[in-house]
């Protein structure tokens, strides 16, 4: 791939943004197509996100949004997509006449990775966090008639959630007492890490059938891991990473289709590392 001055600029912003793969994925179908762009990871610090979104902007960059950021991007756009100010957060942005425009592909991943695992949507979810991630998993819960059940480390959070998501159509409460959903999904980074601690103990729900984590990790994440050693349907969130990764890239190259397959090759060869 040869940069040069004409050369388009995309970006995957976040802090840490170092386990993201969208590089290694939008690259491998920016190359397929012959397309003259470059896509990077940087690293950006709460101070420096407005000053970075301001210069993407100026040059017609376009990019990703990785945690903690979804949300705040979204406070900082020119324009916006309904779907995004639903959300209230943005993982997809470009430019249009010098303006910074968002999107949010989460919510189609959110549907995307759950149809992969043979869930239709029905009956009852235990979401696991309340950020930027969560946000379209709610969205996701409210097109599918889902039953939400919040579950954070801080009861009041998880209860404000709820009432948000209420208000764009979900059918929402905080998770109290014994757990017993169909689906469980993990939207908080936990699992990023190896060492970092299980969002959610298997032992804890009674019927799961099924569970979808939103972090994904070479070899899969230890929750994975530790859902299928107790017999539950599980898998990570490289599923979700492809499908909202190839529509970003539809609004970032609106005339040439996402190279879908070239994108899930690299994915998985990235987690095969």
């Amino acid at each position: 791939m040869e940069i040069s001055a004409s050369t388009r600029l995309l970006a995957v912003i976040g802090d840490p943004v170092t386990h993201s793969l969208s590089p290694a994925m939008h690259n491998a179908a920016i190359r397929a197509l012959g397309l003259d762009a470059v896509y990077v990871a940087i690293r950006t610090p709460a101070a420096a996100l407005p000053p970075l979104l301001a210069a993407l902007g100026a040059v017609g960059g376009a990019g990703n949004v990785t945690v903690p950021h979804k949300e705040a991007v979204e406070r900082c756009l020119a324009r916006k997509t309904d779907l995004c100010a639903r959300v209230g957060a943005c993982n997809t942005f470009w430019t249009e006449q010098g303006e910074l425009v968002g999107d949010n592909t989460d919510v189609a991943g959110v549907l995307a990775g759950l149809k992969h695992l043979g869930v239709d949507g029905a009956g009852r979810w235990l979401l696991v966090g309340t950020g930027g991630a969560a946000r379209a998993v709610a969205v996701a819960a409210a097109e599918l008639h889902a039953e939400v059940h919040v579950l954070s480390r801080d009861a009041a959070r998880a209860q404000r959630f709820a009432d948000w998501a209420r208000g764009r159509g979900a059918r929402a409460d905080a998770a109290r007492g014994a757990l017993q959903p169909d689906v469980a999904i993990n939207a908080t980074p936990l699992g990023l890490k190896e060492t970092d601690p299980l969002p959610l103990d298997p032992a804890r729900t009674h019927g799961l059938a099924a569970a979808l984590d939103l972090v994904y990790a070479p070899g899969e994440t230890r929750w994975v891991r530790a859902l299928r050693a107790a017999g539950i349907a599980a898998q990570d969130g490289r599923e979700l990473l492809v499908h909202q990764g190839a529509a970003a890239f539809n609004r970032f190259f609106p005339a040439h289709p996402a190279p879908v397959e070239v994108m899930r090759a690299a994915v998985n060869r990235a987690l095969r590392a």
